[in-house]
Parts: structure tokens; sequence; C-alpha cells
């Protein structure tokens, strides 16, 4: 699995951060920055909550043999 964020979207409510914060990091009044692209099987269902939970659907999985 990839994760994709569209910094259009993030208003950097930090959701996603509070899911899975080895995963994810929101500065103070910035947006999301993705610090594994790519994270194993051991945060998988902390990532997915932090995609689902995301107030402006901001982040998506996406297969990582996809083309965009």
């Amino acid at each position: 699995m990839k994760i994709v964020a569209d910094l259009d979207l993030c208003q950097g409510h930090a959701v996603c951060a509070a899911e899975a914060p080895t995963v994810f990091s929101v500065p103070k009044r910035g947006q999301v920055e993705i610090l594994d692209q790519n994270p194993g099987e051991d945060v998988k269902t902390d990532v997915a909550n932090a995609v689902r939970y995301c107030p402006t659907q901001a982040l998506m999985l996406v297969a990582e043999d996809a083309t965009h």
C-alpha cells in the first residue's frame, strides 16, 4: 500500500497524526507530511483509520503498482 495526500484538500486537522503518529505529521498551521509513504503491516490498521477519519478526505491508499 502507498499513501497519497491531496494537499489542496488538507486543512491541517491532524486527525491522521493522532491515528498514526509514526506515519503522519502535521505542523502547526501546516498540512500533512507523510513520514512513511509505504508503511508496514504493523501500522496498517492505524493508517486505514487515518484515511477513514480525515475530515476533508485528503488521504487515500493506493496499490503500489497503481499509476496516476
